[in-house]
């Protein structure tokens, strides 16, 4: 039996999670044929068949989160002969390179920084209470019994606890990371857009602010490496957009940015998100943005503080715009603002390179056209 392990899927992905199968034990199948589609950290990957024979073993289970390297299908090959690997009834059980339904990357809280006597501790267990979820409320941070009980009715009322997958998976590791690496900073500030035109592209002049930002400051188009402590500067623009989606925040990527037309942007950036509403974006179109724009304010939100996922090291962040009073010739008048903030990672950016990138950005956006 020759086996085929999960593939390398790109982009330091470790995982990925079984969709669909699309091949069942007995099947025979030719090189190239959809085996199997599994959900990464922002896209659905349609995975072909490598070898021409016969499915004589499935690894894993739609749902189940398998590893790179680890075993996914055995095959039977022409002339072949096959090894006894039993028959599959129903569910297929697990293989031991199947991940358990947990977030992998999500650093608990040390067991050395909790208070609690033995006794304590064994209540937890019995009750299926985290003790990092508790909060003490014994003599210097001590957590009781009462605590933990009190725990575990709250528990009981919420309900089953609900595995993140997917995409809202992906999210929590790549926050996990976020959180354990940045050190983040953000600078606000308002764009008056007074000098607009009716019906101005706010997606694409903010799309066209960004890279004279990135002009202006390079330092903000970057990868940082935070073993080597080191930063690539890179000059293509290449900007990942974030889209809110019912299954979860994706990123595609809006590539050479800073050597396209408005309607070619309009055009592409039509495109992404049409595929990420239907799962479709392919995995390539999710890697390997230089830096980031969130526009929240078509949502809702004035400033905000938007997290820097490495290996980039700024986000642009877009509020709702509305109308304010500002000062024209020493005289109050109503003008359209736009809010608008650059969170950056400050291991790799200054507060000065930060704050004449949105300068340079808001020098753009108050142009008329």
């Amino acid at each position: 039996m020759k086996i085929f392990k999960m593939p390398d899927l790109g982009e330091g992905l470790q995982e990925a999670e079984i969709a669909a199968w699309h091949v069942a034990v007995g099947d025979h199948v030719v090189v190239d044929q959809p085996l199997l589609s599994v959900e990464t950290a922002k896209a659905i990957v349609e995975v072909p068949v490598p070898y021409a024979g016969r499915v004589v073993k499935l690894f894993g289970e739609v749902g189940g989160v398998v590893k790179v390297g680890a075993p996914l299908v055995g095959f039977e090959e022409a002339g072949e002969q096959a090894e006894d690997t039993g028959t599959v009834v129903g569910e297929t059980p697990k293989s031991k390179e199947v991940v358990e339904d947990r977030p992998s990357g999500v650093v608990a809280r040390a067991e050395a920084g909790i208070k609690a006597t033995p006794a304590v501790r064994a209540l937890a267990r019995k009750l299926n209470v985290d003790l990092a979820m508790v909060t003490p409320s014994g003599p210097d941070g001590l957590i009781t019994a009462g605590d933990v009980e009190r725990v575990a009715r709250i528990l009981k009322e919420v309900g089953p606890q609900e595995i993140l997958r997917g995409v809202r998976r992906a999210m929590a590791q790549n926050m996990t990371l976020a959180h354990a690496e940045v050190a983040p900073a953000t600078v606000m500030e308002d764009a008056d857009l007074n000098n607009w035109k009716p019906g101005t592209d706010v997606t694409i002049r903010l799309l066209r602010a960004l890279v004279q930002g990135c002009r202006a400051e390079p330092a903000l188009n970057a990868w940082f490496d935070s073993q080597a402590l080191g930063r690539h500067l890179v000059k293509d623009v290449h900007v990942g957009m974030a889209v809110d989606t019912p299954d979860g925040l994706f990123v595609p990527v809006m590539r050479n940015v800073d050597q396209r037309t408005p309607e070619d942007l309009r055009k592409g950036l039509d495109r992404l998100v049409a595929d990420v509403k239907a799962r479709k974006v392919p995995p390539e179109e999710l890697r390997g943005n230089t830096i980031t724009l969130s526009n929240f304010g078509t949502i809702i939100g004035r400033y905000a503080a938007p997290v820097v996922l490495p290996p980039t090291v700024a986000i642009l962040g877009a509020g709702r715009i509305r109308d304010a009073v500002v000062p024209v010739n020493g005289q109050p008048a109503v003008h359209r603002v736009l809010p608008l903030s650059i969170t950056f990672d400050h291991r790799a950016v200054t507060g000065g390179e930060a704050g004449r990138f949105l300068a340079a950005v808001i020098a753009d956006l108050e142009r008329p056209e």
